[in-house]
C-alpha cells in the first residue's frame, strides 16, 4: 500500500473494478447511471444557487467533478458533485472574499486534498468523533432549511447576508413581500418529495386511509411506470409546467440568472498570487476539511450498503483533490462526496465507477439538450428540493430528549456544542473546537482512570501498585506517594508495582523521577517492578533505568 517514503500508491479503483467487468454490469451501470444523473440536475442546480453562486457553476461541478471522483476515485459506487453541506460555507466565502476568490480556495484546497492522500492522511479523517460529526451535519441541515426561507416564501430581499441572524432579520425586514404562488409551489414540491416515494411502495405510516388510497393508486399502470422516475425530477417537471402554464408571478431561473447557457463552460486560470494565496488560508481550510470529511462519511456509508470492496480512503481523498483542483478552471464551485446520489446509484443496481461515469455524461447530455428551458424553474421549487434534502440530512432523532438521556454527558456536550457552533459562528470553528473539546474530555476520562493504590505500608518497605496510563493528564495522582516518601522514615523502601500500568509518557517519567529524589533524600531505595513492555521501554529510553541504577546499590528491577 505504501512505499517507504510513506507515499500512498496512486491506483483508481476503475482498475480493479474492471476484472471480470461483463455485459450485464455495464448494463446496470448505464441504467443507474443515467437515472443518477437526472436526479443531480435539480440538486446541482439548487446548491449552486444556494451558495450563492449561477446554476450552470453546480451543474459543471457535478459534470467534471463527477466524472473525475469516478474514474479515478477509490470508491467503487461514490458518486462526487457538489453537496449541500458546502451551501453555507461557499455562500460565506463568495460573500466575504469573492467569486474569483472562492475559485482559489477550492483550487488550494483540491491540493490539500490531494496531499493529505498522497501522504496517507486518509484514515485520520476516522478520529473525529461521531458526536462532532453529527452535530455539524444537523446544524447544517438547519442552515440550509434557514437559507431557503427567502426563496420558499417569495421574498424580495435586495441581498441576502451571510450570517445566520442578519439574514433572519433581513427577511423579517421583508416579510410583506410574501408570495403566496411561490410558497405554494414549495409546499407542493416538499409535499410531493415525501409522498412519491409512498406511490411506489404502496404504503403510508400516515393512516390506513391513506395506506389504502397509496396502494390503489399504485396499482394504477401509469403510477407504475411514472413512479420509477427520481422525484426530484418530477417535482421539477410538474411544478414548472405548472407555473408557467398558469403564468405564476415568481421568479424563475430565467428572471434572476437569464437562463444556463448551453454551451461548455471555457478553460480560464483563477488570478493566482502568493499574497492572495495567503488571505485565503482560512476558507481554503474549510473546504479542504468539510470535502474530506464528507467524502470519507459518504464512502463508509457506501461501503455498508453496498457489498463492494472497502474504499481506499487515500485514493478518495486524492481524486477529490483532483477534482477540486480542476473545477474552478471551468467556474465550478467545491464538490466532494454526495450521500443521497450515491445511495440512488446503489439502489438502481450502481456496481463499478462506470456508474459514476455514465452520470456525468448524462447529466452532459442533457444540460447541452435542455438548457433552454431551464429558464423556466421557479426557484420556489428549487428551494423546496433543497429543503427535502435538508430534512433527510439532519439526524434529528439524535436530539430527542428520549434519545439524548441515552448518551453521556460527554457526547450530549459535543454534540450539541458543536451543533449550537455551527449554526451560530461556521463550521470551521465548531469542528476546531468541538475536537479541541473532545481531546480535552478524552485527556480527563483518561486521567480518571490511572490511580495509585497503597498496597503495604510496613517499614521500612512501603508499597504501590499503579493503574491505567500514567501520563500529562494523570501524573499529579502520583503527589501522594512522594508526600509520604518525603515524609517516610529514612532508609524507606518504595516499591512501585506496575504490573497494570499500560502506558507511560514523558510526563509520567518525569514524576517518577520526582518521586525517586524525594525517596533519595531520605537514603531510600525506589524499585519498579513487572514493568509491562511499553513503560520499560520509555524508562531505558529516557535514561531514568540508568538513573535508577547509579542512585542505588541494586538496579531496578526489569
Amino acid at each position: 500500500m505504501h512505499s517507504p517514503l510513506n507515499i500512498t500508491r496512486f491506483r483508481p479503483r476503475l482498475l480493479d473494478a474492471m476484472a471480470g467487468y461483463d455485459r450485464g454490469r455495464f448494463f446496470k451501470d448505464l441504467g443507474a447511471g443515467a437515472t443518477v444523473g437526472i436526479v443531480a440536475l435539480p440538486l446541482a442546480m439548487a446548491f449552486a444557487i444556494a451558495s450563492g453562486l449561477k446554476p450552470e457553476a453546480g451543474i459543471w461541478t457535478a459534470i467534471i467533478a463527477g466524472f473525475l471522483i469516478s474514474l479515478l476515485g477509490g470508491s467503487a459506487v461514490q458518486i462526487g458533485g457538489p453537496a449541500g453541506a458546502f451551501i453555507v460555507i461557499v455562500y460565506g466565502i463568495v460573500e466575504r472574499y469573492g467569486l474569483a476568490n472562492l475559485l482559489i480556495s477550492t483550487a488550494c484546497a483540491g491540493v490539500l486534498l490531494f496531499a493529505a492522500g498522497l501522504f496517507g492522511l486518509g484514515r485520520l479523517v476516522r478520529f473525529v468523533p461521531l458526536s462532532i460529526v453529527v452535530g455539524f451535519t444537523n446544524g447544517i441541515a438547519v442552515l440550509i432549511l434557514l437559507s431557503q426561507l427567502k426563496d420558499l416564501l417569495g421574498l424580495t430581499v435586495e441581498k441576502m447576508p451571510a450570517d445566520v441572524f442578519s439574514q433572519l432579520h433581513a427577511m423579517a425586514l421583508q416579510i410583506g413581500t410574501f408570495n403566496p404562488y411561490a410558497f405554494a409551489l414549495g409546499l407542493a414540491c416538499v409535499a410531493g418529495l415525501v409522498i412519491w416515494p409512498l406511490l411506489l411502495r404502496g404504503e403510508s405510516k400516515v393512516g390506513h386511509a391513506v395506506q389504502r388510497l397509496a396502494g390503489r393508486i399504485a396499482r394504477t399502470r401509469a403510477v407504475q411506470v411514472g413512479a420509477r422516475m427520481p422525484g426530484p425530477i418530477v417535482a421539477l417537471v410538474t411544478l414548472t409546467l405548472v407555473s408557467w402554464g398558469f403564468d405564476l408571478p415568481v421568479e424563475t431561473i430565467g428572471t434572476r440568472f437569464g437562463g444556463i447557457p448551453e454551451g461548455v463552460p471555457a478553460f480560464a486560470l483563477p488570478d493566482f498570487s502568493w499574497e492572495t494565496v495567503k488571505q485565503l488560508v482560512t476558507p481554503t481550510l474549510t473546504i479542504a476539511l468539510l470535502g474530506a470529511i464528507e467524502s470519507l462519511l459518504c464512502a463508509r456509508v457506501a461501503d455498508q450498503i453496498s457489498g463492494q470492496p472497502r474504499h481506499d480512503p487515500n485514493q478518495e481523498l486524492m481524486a477529490q483533490g483532483i477534482a477540486n483542483l480542476v473545477t474552478p478552471f471551468f467556474g465550478g464551485m467545491p464538490a466532494t462526496g454526495t450521500i443521497a446520489r450515491t445511495v440512488t446509484n446503489i439502489r438502481s443496481g450502481g456496481n463499478s465507477p462506470i456508474a459514476g461515469i455514465v452520470h456525468a455524461v448524462t447529466l452532459m447530455v442533457v444540460v447541452l439538450l435542455a438548457a433552454p428551458l431551464a429558464r423556466h424553474v421557479p426557484l420556489a421549487v428549487l428551494a423546496g428540493i433543497l429543503v427535502f434534502v435538508g430534512l433527510n440530512m439532519g439526524e434529528w432523532r439524535e436530539f430527542t430528549p428520549g434519545q439524548l438521556r441515552h448518551f453521556s454527558r460527554h457526547y450530549r456536550l459535543l454534540m450539541l456544542g458543536t451543533f449550537f457552533l455551527t449554526v451560530v459562528f461556521d463550521l470551521t470553528v465548531a469542528v476546531q473546537v468541538g475536537i479541541v473539546l473532545a481531546c480535552a474530555l478524552f485527556i480527563r476520562r483518561m486521567s480518571g482512570l490511572f490511580s495509585v493504590e497503597l498496597v503495604t505500608m510496613q517499614p521500612p518497605v512501603l508499597t504501590y501498585r499503579l493503574y491505567g496510563a500514567l501520563f500529562f493528564g494523570a501524573a499529579a495522582k502520583l503527589d501522594e506517594a512522594v508526600n509520604a516518601a518525603e515524609s517516610a522514615p529514612r532508609g524507606m523502601t518504595v516499591v512501585l508495582d506496575a504490573t497494570h500500568l499500560i502506558y507511560l509518557d514523558a510526563t509520567g517519567v518525569d514524576a517518577l523521577r520526582q518521586l525517586h529524589r524525594a525517596v533519595l533524600a531520605r537514603d531510600g531505595l525506589l524499585r519498579l517492578e513487572s514493568l509491562q513492555p511499553q513503560p520499560l521501554e520509555v524508562i531505558v529510553r529516557s535514561g531514568f533505568a540508568d538513573e535508577l541504577t547509579s542512585g542505588q546499590p541494586h538496579a531496578a528491577e526489569s
